[in-house]
């Protein structure tokens, strides 16, 4: 559902500091403003998402040199550095985390051997470090309920445990368990399945969650670099799960459950009853080894300060987080929309404010320019910073941030547009101050389909600016949306619109420099997140 600002909003005036809708242009904010080109947002994004910087991942050599990049360019233009080192102040906020990664993987079955991340994938953090032998049991959808179970007179006890997507349906399409045609909490409920499975005393748990081997390769080369297990945290992994849970090619699954594919897939048919065959309660030997390796990473957000003037003690922050996924062999996952695109809008807004600094018509608040690392490892650099921000939270005023903006999406034709998110999460201050830059200055088509709590995509809670809003900053995220590329190699520069780049980070210049400088700070007047 889209979104529309009420119209008394764009009319509040709070202390003549807050700007009507579509007021006079300052002359100076479009001076500066234009000092934001296509060329040289082309210029950046061609070096930040090169293959020279191999993908950016977090801790990783190209992560490395794309904050060396970014910290150049804010000593370049005259940025502070705001973080205390051990040598002095910096541009980097260095801290470690604790990475984990699959060792040695093996799954056998009848004794012949599958590959990891071809043929199955994990499902959940656990650690098995050696070899180990189980009968495997197919146990249907995994379902124990007072209408029906698959588990009535099956032993599953040290045992892996085979279990389907869904739950059974009678042949006119009622549902088994709700006696209708709305399914129950069952359907989508794997953790439920899994967490039945480990009660009933199973050794492990392989799931099959599609329904044709093409739809699990196509799933597994669109989220590899999530499926191969690769984590980050804080802090060592105390309480890893040591019950095994996988998903398997249908392939796979049709030889663990001793049958072929074209009758195991009776049970994917949504028409199909729920009767088990012979060839189901037969048990048939499997080896799995799923080794947990875990290491120390260090790495680094990098930081620039232009230091205000009279309310130099407030701060606007813009942020964008520079690292993406990295490579996986030959495939360089360049990222160029993800986050590129955001992180060398952060480096021309800082540019921009730095040169009216220069030019004698600097903020009145101080701007932080900062990137983020370890947003794809869990929001990772936001989350470390919103615990140890070089400014207090309580002095920050607003968390701008810009998190891919550089493409279309399937709902848009048009590039005009980006997405507004949290706006009116936190200050409807906030909201109405971007309303009225968008309309004095930009014109583009403020989309809110995502301006929701309750959206099920939950982008208000996947990027970076929501450490922000949990510690009660006001923030906008800008994002033109997910599209055929995220998070492939061909997330590339020659599919990016810079023209649309270019209207977008001006239209995020513009609402900073009203944050920055009009005489009182915006309110938080909304309900917390």
């Amino acid at each position: 559902m889209k979104l529309h600002p009420q119209p008394w909003l764009l009319l509040v005036w709070v202390g003549c500091s807050l700007p009507a809708l579509a007021q006079e242009k300052d002359p100076e904010a479009v001076r500066y403003a234009n000092t934001i080109t296509v060329n040289d947002l082309r210029e950046h994004l061609t070096i930040i998402a090169s293959d020279s910087f191999e993908g950016r991942e977090t801790g990783e050599r190209g992560q490395k040199l794309a904050a060396d990049y970014i910290a150049r360019q804010f000593a370049e233009n005259n940025l502070r550095p705001p973080v205390m080192g051990s040598e002095g102040k910096t541009y980097l906020q260095s801290f470690e985390v604790r990475e984990q990664r699959w060792g040695e993987m093996a799954l056998r079955v009848k004794g012949k051997s599958y590959e990891f991340l071809e043929d199955y994938y994990p499902a959940a953090l656990f650690d098995i470090p050696q070899p180990n032998e189980w009968d495997v049991v197919f146990a249907g959808y995994g379902i124990e309920d007072e209408r029906y179970s698959d588990y009535q007179d099956l032993d599953v006890a040290g045992k892996a445990v085979l279990i389907l997507a869904g739950e059974p349906q009678l042949p006119d399409g009622r549902y088994v368990l709700t006696g209708d045609k709305n399914h129950s909490g069952w359907a989508e409920g794997w953790n439920r399945k899994t967490e039945l499975a480990q009660r009933k005393g199973a050794a492990a748990v392989f799931q099959l969650r599609h329904t044709s081997d093409r739809e699990f390769t196509d799933y597994l080369n669109r989220y590899i670099h999530y499926l191969e297990g690769a984590r980050m945290s804080f802090e060592a992994s105390k309480t890893l799960d040591s019950f095994g849970t996988f998903v398997v090619k249908p392939t796979v699954a049709a030889r663990m459950a001793g049958t072929s594919l074209k009758k195991l897939a009776i049970f994917l048919n949504p028409s199909a009853e729920p009767k088990l065959p012979r060839w189901a309660r037969k048990e048939r030997p499997v080896v799995v080894q799923a080794d947990r390796i875990e290491t120390s990473v260090q790495t680094e957000n990098v930081l620039g300060l232009v230091e205000g003037s009279d309310l130099k003690d407030e701060v606007v922050v813009i942020t964008a987080h520079y690292d993406h996924v990295g490579r996986r062999d030959t495939a360089i996952y360049n990222g160029a929309d993800d986050d590129g695109s955001g992180t060398v809008a952060v480096l021309e807004l800082a540019q921009a404010f730095a040169t009216a600094k220069a030019e004698g018509h600097g903020p009145r608040r101080s701007l932080l320019f900062m990137t983020f690392t370890g947003e794809e490892k869990g929001l990772l650099g936001s989350n470390y910073y919103s615990d140890y921000p070089v400014i207090p939270m309580d002095s920050t005023v607003a968390d701008l941030n810009i998190d891919m903006i550089g493409r279309l999406d399937e709902a848009h034709s048009e590039p005009d547009y980006i997405y507004i998110i949290g706006s009116t999460m936190l200050s409807s201050e906030l909201h109405a101050v971007s309303e009225a830059a968008n309309a004095t200055y930009s014109q583009l088509n403020l989309d809110y389909k995502y301006n929701r709590k309750d959206d099920p995509n939950r982008f208000y809670y996947r990027s970076d600016h929501y450490n922000f809003a949990k510690n009660g900053v006001p923030v906008i995220f800008y994002f033109s949306g997910v599209h055929e590329d995220y998070h492939r190699p061909t997330d590339e520069v020659g599919k990016i619109h810079f023209e649309k780049m270019e209207k977008v980070t001006r239209l995020v210049f513009y609402t900073a420099w009203q944050l920055a400088n009009q005489p009182q700070r915006i309110k938080v007047d909304q309900v917390q997140p």
